[in-house]
Parts: structure tokens; sequence; C-alpha cells
């Protein structure tokens, strides 16, 4: 029997081993009846015995998160304001430029690869900015392009001796 990450028949599995032992069912006939070893269902006993029914059923999976839900707002208006108006030169947000930032308003460190889950879970996605800047003068662009690069551009000399790799036998 495969219970593999299907929380509620996990659940619901636990729970029926506490009905079987309100009943007086033994252990060994419990933990044969739900596919699970005799340990299994004395730890559950004890869970039951501690903390009722309610210490059976399931709760948070993984790690508490660090930052609660107005901190997470919080932040999340901050992102939104920019990079500029939290007081760096440029408007683009990296992975480090958050991570300091979480440190220095809520004093918590996150790892880099971790703020992918925070970042995801408030709603934000990578982007890649433009390739052109904004202040880009396109005018510019074209004159130095027409005098400026055939000035730097090298042409090559009119006596310039062959070169060693010519086919030219002749």
């Amino acid at each position: 029997m495969k219970h593999k990450r299907d929380f509620k028949a996990l659940e619901k599995r636990r729970l029926k081993c506490a009905r079987l032992l309100a009943r007086g069912t033994p252990k060994s006939e419990v933990a044969r009846q739900l596919g699970v070893t005799r340990q299994t269902v004395a730890a559950w006993e004890q869970r039951l015995a501690e903390g009722g029914k309610e210490s059976l059923k399931r709760g948070a999976l993984g790690r508490p998160r660090q930052l609660d839900s107005e901190q997470e707002r919080e932040l999340g208006k901050v992102l939104m304001a920019g990079a500029l108006a939290a007081g760096y030169p440029t408007e683009l947000w990296t992975l480090p430029r958050i991570g300091k930032l979480i440190t220095g308003r809520f004093g918590i460190e996150y790892s880099i690869g971790h703020l992918w889950h925070l970042l995801r879970r408030l709603g934000f996605s990578c982007q890649k900015p433009e390739k052109r800047a904004i202040q880009r003068n396109e005018s510019e662009i074209v004159g130095w392009k027409r005098r400026g690069w055939p000035a730097l551009k090298k042409k090559p000399s009119e006596k310039a001796a062959p070169s060693s790799s010519s086919t030219n036998l002749g």
C-alpha cells in the first residue's frame, strides 16, 4: 500500500488508527490493517495521548516562514516602489539587493536560493531588463557611426607588404 505524498490519505490513516486503538484493537493488528510498523502505531498512540485527535492531523509542512504576512506585504510594497526609491543607484532589483533590503529592514537573512521562493509567493517573477538604456540618444549614435567610427577603423596601408600566407605564387 503506497501513501507517498497523499497527505489527506495519510491523515485519514492516522485517524483510523485512533479509532481502532479506541476500540481496543491490539497495536500489531492496527499496524497490519494500516500497513505500517508497530513502532509507527506506538508513536501515533503517544501523540494521541498527548494532544488528542488534533495532534494526528497534518500540520504545516517544511520550515516555518521567517517573515510574517504583514512583513511580506510591506516587502511587496517596497519592491513595487522600485530600487531607486529604496536607495539603490539603478532601478534593477537583484537577489543580493533584495536580500540586503530584507536584512536591513526586518533583521532576517535569506539565502539567495531561498529568495526565489519568497518572491514567487509574493507574485514576482524573473524579468530581463531591456537591452537599451532609456537615456540613449539615437541621433547622437547615428552621428557617431557616420563620423566617429570610420575615423577609428583601421585601413590597410597602400604600401603594405603581401601576407606570408598569400597563395599568389607569381
